[in-house]
């Protein structure tokens, strides 16, 4: 069995990287990195035979040197950095395989569907029987049960009730819905409050109770204590293959930013992953 890819400290940069999700992922550079930084990236891609490169870098950095190593636009946030500066996801591959994409047709009309669906209509309150709330320390087991549940595999160690608690006390604001004194529903928002934005992620309802518009409730929950915080800019990265968060997102006012070619390794398999984002200001 794989272990979770590492997340560490990398010529000044933070990178997670292993064969969990077969690639480097450039999570956080500095404003100026070197210019041999892609080019030191490739040489440990290939040293630790990874058949894919993933960074999030602001415009001017993948303009500056990245574009030159080979790396490709796949994805962009407009006013991704405080709110001003835009963020361009790029990837650089080093197996010809991981660029093919024979779902390409069926997360195509997924998109169609999401971008059809777009609503100004608020979100209908949740029933008498619900209630949203921040998660906090005593729910860690649960929501790491929850996470077993709905996902196989995923990219960061959400299934892990340590892992959750460590998050949570330092960069993570979890929500969840319960119902009879138990969470059926879980989601967070990851904070970067240095470039003030925020990524929505780990939606999860149990199968039992979907169809009850939990992802939307969350999420606007969220957007409200995102603002309440000065973020700027809420953004995701959703399982192109996955109408229900695509068209969460969409619903929500979210622009479609661009997808990660075969980016992540999700529910049991490496899949892309559709970038959407929203100004919250």
């Amino acid at each position: 069995m794989l272990t979770q890819d590492k997340i560490e400290s990398y010529k000044g940069s933070i990178i997670q990287h292993g064969h969990y999700n077969d690639r480097i992922y450039l999570m956080k550079t500095t404003s100026f990195p070197s210019a041999g930084l892609p080019y030191e990236l490739i040489e440990l891609a290939k040293t630790n035979g990874y058949s894919k490169i993933f960074a999030k870098v602001p415009k001017n950095v993948a303009k500056f040197s990245f574009f030159n190593a080979g790396f490709l636009e796949e994805a962009r946030i407009t006013a991704f950095f405080s709110g001003k500066q835009a963020a361009v996801f790029i990837g650089y591959y080093l197996n010809a395989e991981r660029t093919k994409e024979p779902d390409i047709e069926k997360m195509e009309n997924i998109l169609k569907i999401a971008f059809g669906k777009r609503s100004t209509d608020k979100v209908q309150p949740l029933a008498d029987r619900f209630v949203l709330r921040k998660c906090n320390k005593t729910d860690v087991a649960v929501m790491a049960k929850i996470y077993q549940e709905i996902f196989l595999s995923y990219p960061f160690p959400i299934h892990d009730p340590d892992y959750l608690l460590k998050t949570m006390q330092s960069h993570i604001d979890y929500f969840g819905i319960e119902t009879e004194g138990g969470l059926v529903a879980v989601s967070s928002a990851e904070v970067d409050k240095e470039a003030a934005n925020v990524e929505m992620t780990d939606f999860a309802t149990l199968p039992e109770w979907r169809g009850n518009n939990f992802g939307q409730q969350l999420l606007a929950r969220m957007e409200n204590e995102m603002k309440k915080k000065n973020i700027k800019t809420a953004y995701t990265i959703a399982r192109a293959m996955s109408p229900g968060m695509n068209v969460t997102f969409s619903k929500a006012g979210y622009q479609f930013g661009g997808r990660l070619k075969n980016n992540t390794n999700i529910s049991g398999r490496i899949e892309s992953m559709n970038v959407w984002y929203k100004s919250l200001h």
